[in-house]
């Protein structure tokens, strides 16, 4: 896969009349009792203050990864990065950025720029915005999906040379691509659990449902790795699998890195490994 107030105000008057005196005093009229007053109606209890979902990133993570692909060793680099955590859309999000581009080597031949980008709500671990950018040779190509998660309702937009315009329905908690790692690195992995997840990519909704396997040692540019096997199977709205051999390890630690991806193409496999990492280090903003 190539990523919501009406107030009103009601006012009340109470008028009184008196009649004019006449020429000859009226009888005085015993005191009426006043009506009592309606009981105040009591103040709404206030709204539970929103909580942030545990996540095992901060801001300043960054993660970068050797690309392999068929016979090429290293066919390119991959970064995934935690930009930063700012207000977005009426709440908080985590600005997340992934990027990939060739060798030098290989642009040579074929010149690819790669970029894809997430707000991920820190309240729901769900996507308000995604898009991604890619730049093959002269051609350019910008997809950005805005979620309306409260509707579930997504706005799709692909412009190239022309502008492509969707609204389309989506399930509950659906994801973008890239927002699916980070909240697949939230949920606590155990061997044996199974989890199931819609994604949104380039407009349709595909499902994909995660297996947990047993830890492996995995060997990383950091060193070997104890991480869980996790294969995902991904099917099309129409039930079709796409994809083949598809699997992420996570580690087992409380970082959940991804450390390794491997994907069986038509054409050949493709390997994304870790070879550096950098640890958060902002906790706010």
């Amino acid at each position: 896969m190539k990523r919501i107030l009406a107030v009103c105000v009601a006012l009340t008057l109470l008028c009184a009349a008196s009649l004019d005196a006449q020429k000859r005093a009226p009888a005085k009229r015993p005191p009426q009792a006043r009506k009592a007053a309606a009981p105040a109606k009591p103040a709404p209890p206030p709204s539970a203050p929103k909580i942030e979902r545990p996540v095992p990133f901060k801001p300043g993570e960054s993660l970068s990864y050797d690309v392999s692909w068929s016979s090429f060793l290293t066919a390119g680099t991959a970064t995934l990065t935690v930009r930063q955590k700012k207000p977005s859309y009426n709440s908080v999000a985590y600005y997340i950025v992934a990027e990939g581009q060739p060798t030098s080597l290989l642009s040579r031949l074929y010149s690819l720029y790669y970029k894809a980008d997430t707000l991920l709500d820190v309240y729901t671990l769900l996507p308000q915005r995604g898009s991604v950018f890619s730049q093959e040779n002269s051609r350019q190509r910008m997809k950005t999906t805005l979620f309306n998660q409260p509707a579930r309702t997504i706005h799709y937009e692909m412009r190239t040379t022309q502008l492509l315009r969707q609204d389309k329905p989506i399930p509950a908690n659906t994801q973008d691509a890239l927002s699916a790692i980070y909240q697949l690195r939230s949920m606590t992995l155990r061997p044996g659990m199974t989890a199931t997840m819609p994604i949104s990519d380039s407009g349709t909704t595909y499902t994909a449902r995660f297996t947990v396997g047993q830890a492996e040692s995995v060997k990383t540019g950091v060193g070997y790795v104890q991480a869980l096997k996790v294969t995902p199977v991904i099917t099309d709205p129409n039930g079709q699998s796409i994809g083949r051999g598809m699997i992420v390890w996570i580690s087992t630690d409380g970082r959940r890195l991804p450390v390794k991806m491997t994907a069986q193409l038509k054409v050949g496999s493709f390997n994304l490994t870790l070879r550096e990492m950098k640890a958060g280090t902002v906790a706010g903003r």
